[in-house]
């Protein structure tokens, strides 16, 4: 395994959706995850990391350090018993063995086996236990720049489900929602003091980190479907602390990154492209030992 990162890192995702659903919320017929009070657009986190997951799958096939823990029809309990047998340990219900060094070994394989759990972090202690443990990676929800309008089209298919079904008809007919545009805002913390296994941290290394700037920039080009329209990254500025704990606040350095509405002869007419708008970065009089790096 690589050398565990030794820089923090805090960044500003920017992706954007045309003529799609970029998260529907299963609570609400798969509508468009719309913030009631505001009208902006969210992608939760959880989604955007199944895409990240998923695409590291495709790169390394699934296998170890790059197997994937949450994916598919996985089922965890079996995850967990890989680590048992290659420790030769026998699971004892719901615990941990009591041998504090074994339990942290059980930990340590997980790790080092499963990417999304030296990325994200992972709870395992289900009836095999295999502890827990802190990601260094972690994202927020996206919320849309602008509120955006849930579109909804009536779709048909000229065809029936069964025979019963054909006495009476000849097509169904269907709902189809739709964001027309939306440019989302996610926010990312990478936390280097929890990539160290001496401190109980995850591994997470450089070439890790690598991988995790691929899958942002390239994630959505294996995840196309008919429902999410067109999906793209527009831009990530990150910033790079020269120490583990950092040189500055998060948020300080998020407000140097900013979204305005491009005016055309003085008017604003509706978002329907990323030009329109500016998006800036103040690099100027940066905190000691704080960079600028452009990951997309």
């Amino acid at each position: 395994m690589n050398t565990p990162i030794q820089h923090r890192y805090d960044f500003v995702y920017l992706f954007d959706v045309t003529d799609g659903n970029p998260n529907g919320d299963p609570d609400a017929g798969n509508l468009p995850r719309i913030d009631a009070e505001t009208g902006q657009g969210l992608v939760t986190d959880v989604s955007l990391k199944r895409k990240v997951r998923n695409f590291v799958g495709l790169v390394h096939g699934m296998e170890p350090p790059y197997d994937i823990y949450v994916r598919e029809r996985a089922v965890l309990n079996e995850q967990h018993e890989k680590a048992y047998k290659a420790l030769e340990l026998k699971p004892e219900s719901k615990r941990l063995p009591k041998d504090e060094q074994k339990a942290r070994e059980l930990t340590a394989w997980m790790c080092r086996n499963f990417y999304d759990i030296r990325t994200f972090g992972a709870v395992m202690t289900t009836e095999v236990n295999a502890g827990q443990v802190r990601g260094p990676v972690q994202l927020t929800t996206a919320r849309s720049i602008d509120p955006v309008v849930s579109m909804e089209h009536t779709i048909t298919r000229c065809a029936v489900t069964n025979k019963r079904d054909a006495e009476s008809k000849d097509r169904e007919m269907g709902r189809k929602f739709a964001v027309p545009y939306g440019l989302y805002r996610a926010y990312g913390y990478i936390n280097a003091t929890l990539s160290d296994p001496e401190r109980y941290g995850t591994g997470f290394s450089d070439a890790d980190l690598e991988l995790l700037k691929q899958a942002l920039n390239m994630m959505f080009e294996h995840d196309r479907s008919a429902a999410r329209g067109l999906m793209r990254p527009v831009r990530c500025v990150a910033f790079r602390h020269d120490n583990r704990l950092g040189n500055a606040r998060a948020d300080q350095l998020f407000s140097r990154v900013t979204v305005q509405p491009r005016e055309v002869n003085g008017e604003r007419r509706p978002p329907r492209a990323a030009n329109d708008y500016v998006i800036s970065v103040d690099g100027s009089d940066l905190p000691r030992g704080v960079t600028v790096e452009e990951w997309v």
